[in-house]
């Protein structure tokens, strides 16, 4: 069971990726969907690339060996593919879309260097397992 810390500290570092996304100029859509199928974290429009994006926040310590990165397997690949066909649908989007993950890692015991993010853009290469 995830303690009341842990969940702040997933919070704060939405609003991190959220902020991250308005300055690349997105439109951020929503926060939170949630379906069925499972939730999103976070969809925008990617006005640049004229693409609809489904941003997972993965948050870890600097202390955890597992990197933002390294944490989505399979699975959660395929929760948010699905999940995302869903947002798509209710939307009745038509453009592209795609699945980034923005990583947050924290250094608390450095506070000139207390974040690092981490993007990285279309983590399924295009591919949408069903």
């Amino acid at each position: 069971m995830r303690d009341a810390r842990h969940l702040e500290l997933g919070r704060r570092a939405e609003d991190l990726a959220a902020a991250h996304v308005e300055k690349l100029g997105w439109q951020l859509l929503s926060r939170n969907f949630s379906c069925k199928l499972g939730e999103l974290d976070i969809v925008a429009i990617d006005k640049k690339e004229k693409e609809l994006v489904v941003v997972e926040v993965r948050y870890r310590t600097y202390s955890e060996m597992q990197s933002p990165s390294d944490s989505i397997g399979p699975k959660k690949l395929r929760t948010l593919v699905n999940a995302g066909r869903v947002y798509v649908n209710d939307l009745a989007w038509t453009g592209p879309w795609r699945i980034d993950l923005v990583g947050i890692t924290a250094f608390p015991r450095e506070p000139e260097r207390q974040w690092q993010i981490e993007h990285i853009k279309d983590i399924t290469g295009g591919d949408y397992p069903v």
